[in-house]
């Protein structure tokens, strides 16, 4: 395939501008950056706050090589404030405002950044000892001032500096992992990697998955996500009709945006269609707001296939499709399957099709799966941990430069996960290495249970050596039937009793994902696993 030409973050706005982009951007609430610049925006007014932001930028301190952290609330500015570092020819690092502070404090440590954040945030630090602000040379405030910062409203009338974008090879951005087994990773992209290959797959106009130029293609995710930014370079490109930014998961905004915009493509966090189930079902029988939906996207983690089945059976198109994609921040996408109403048909089966995550993607990656003692590439059939190669691996880890180079082996990179090749060609994804059990799969086990027990929100299975498997089931009024329990677990493994909690009382990661090391503790399991954890 022919080389694609990636756009420099730091001008992709301007050079969208000048080609006049047409898509209509719709917010489910003002950007952040402009609470009075209201919900409805185009092209030039996008390019246009990306100049005014890079010169508040560079009023505040931030130059050429500097690494600007962005810590605030979840919205698509999160983008706008990257080009805006990215203009000036810094390398922003876009960092979930929702990690706690004493896990803030060590990623603010590694970036020894220039800050930009809500005093909200700082005065959270404040309450538990953690001096956020002093952990970066200049803090920039986007709401309010702030003992230690400067608050944007005092910069004045500020000019942005010339345009200074980095070379296509050279660190461009930082985004991290979810942190489900500790501190966050911080991830290294540059504009080859994360726009020039993650990119172009979002920009190809594949049949069915593809954006199309008459569509209202909608996201609802964690946006300082690496995610976000080839979902921006691909809409950016395709142009859609409209595009809807939903900036939080509460069922109730995403009703009244989708009311007046239906999406036809939508793409939201795992746990953000678990929380819109109930718009799946209206009361009053009318037609859902995803009625017109003609593609799911999901990609963060795993789905289970109740979920999936209720918004297929949502829409009113005569063959609304569920695209599931597996992947990780430091490759991108590895694979995905298209999920129809006929694969997901019956219910409670006991190999679930969802955990069938498809083949490697077309002239992108290579995926085999090893042996995790001797590195050998096992027979298909056979459980291994995945290696994949790919144009898309990220450059390095910040601060934890030993740990990347004992993910790489050359041209491949192990991704901690464990799956099975199947004959098809296609990979059944079984656990994470650290999360294994013998002789099954908590992630299989934990689809079968929720498609079983239609009350549970979430199924989660611990492994602790010596011990029977311990799933930790969450429902809404923290209560299982003892009947149905011994119904559905009639033909599966051996388990524990379950331990039932509310949804509150499960640790989530930023993207939502389950803490299961933090569970273990909260339930006091064992510290072992029965993985070594050694790819995490």
């Amino acid at each position: 395939m022919s080389r694609f030409a990636p756009i420099p973050l730091g001008v992709l706005f301007d050079t969208h501008a000048e080609r006049r982009q047409p898509t209509e951007f719709h917010l489910s609430r003002p950007f952040d950056i402009a609470p009075h610049g209201g919900t409805q925006h185009d092209i030039g007014a996008l390019a246009a706050l990306v100049r005014a932001v890079a010169g508040w930028l560079h009023a505040a301190g931030a130059r050429p090589g500097n690494r600007v952290a962005i810590v605030k609330p979840n919205h698509w500015d999160y983008v706008l404030l990257a080009c805006a570092a990215a203009r000036l020819g810094a390398i922003p690092a876009m960092v979930s405002g929702r990690l706690a502070p004493d896990v803030l404090r060590i990623v603010l440590d590694r970036l020894a950044s220039v800050l930009v954040t809500t005093a909200p945030i700082l005065e959270s630090g404040d309450r538990v000892g953690v001096d956020l602000a002093g952990l970066a040379k200049q803090v920039l405030t986007l709401d309010a001032p702030a003992p230690g910062a400067v608050h944007v409203a005092d910069l004045g009338e500020v000019d942005a500096p010339a345009a200074r974008p980095r070379s296509a090879h050279e660190p461009m951005i930082i985004t991290h992992t979810s942190g489900t087994t500790g501190a966050p990773k911080l991830v290294v992209h540059s504009a080859d990697t994360i726009m020039g290959h993650l990119g172009r797959t979002e920009s190809i106009r594949w049949p069915l998955v593809s954006m199309r130029r008459g569509d209202t293609v909608a996201t609802a995710i964690a946006f300082p996500h690496m995610r976000i930014i080839p979902w921006t370079t691909g809409t950016l490109r395709l142009g859609p009709r409209k595009a809807l930014l939903v900036a939080g998961p509460e069922p109730d905004v995403a009703a009244g945006l989708f009311a007046a915009h239906p999406p036809t493509y939508l793409e939201a966090l795992p746990n953000t269609y678990l929380l819109w189930d109930r718009l799946t079902e209206p009361p009053d029988g009318r037609p859902t707001v995803f009625s017109d939906v003609r593609l799911y996207v999901s990609t963060f983690d795993a789905m289970h296939p109740p979920t999936v089945r209720r918004f297929l059976h949502a829409s009113r198109r005569r063959l609304p499709v569920w695209l599931q994609g597996w992947g990780q921040s430091e490759t991108g996408p590895l694979t995905f399957r298209l999920l129809t109403r006929r694969a997901l048909a019956k219910p409670g089966e006991r190999n679930p099709t969802t955990r069938d995550v498809g083949r490697p993607i077309p002239f992108f990656t290579g995926l085999r799966a090893v042996d995790p003692q001797t590195m050998a590439t096992v027979r298909r059939g056979k459980p291994g941990v995945v290696l994949v190669r790919t144009r898309g691996r990220c450059l390095d880890y910040v601060g934890e430069e030993n740990r990347w180079q004992h993910k790489a082996d050359g041209e491949w990179w192990n991704t901690g996960d464990v799956a099975v090749r199947m004959p098809t060609g296609k990979f059944r994804l079984l656990d994470r290495e650290v999360d294994v059990i013998p002789g099954a799969s908590c992630v299989e086990l934990e689809d079968i249970l929720a498609d079983r027990l239609p009350e549970v929100l979430e199924a989660v299975i611990i492994g602790v050596p010596g011990q029977l498997p311990m799933p930790v089931l969450c429902t809404d009024d923290g209560q299982l039937d003892d009947g149905r329990w011994a119904r559905a677990t009639r033909d599966l493994p051996r388990l524990a009793a379950p331990v039932v909690l509310g949804w509150d009382d499960i640790p989530r990661t930023g993207t939502g994902k389950v803490r299961r090391p933090e569970l273990r503790d909260r339930l006091g399991g064992a510290a072992s696993t029965f993985g070594t954890g050694q790819w995490t």
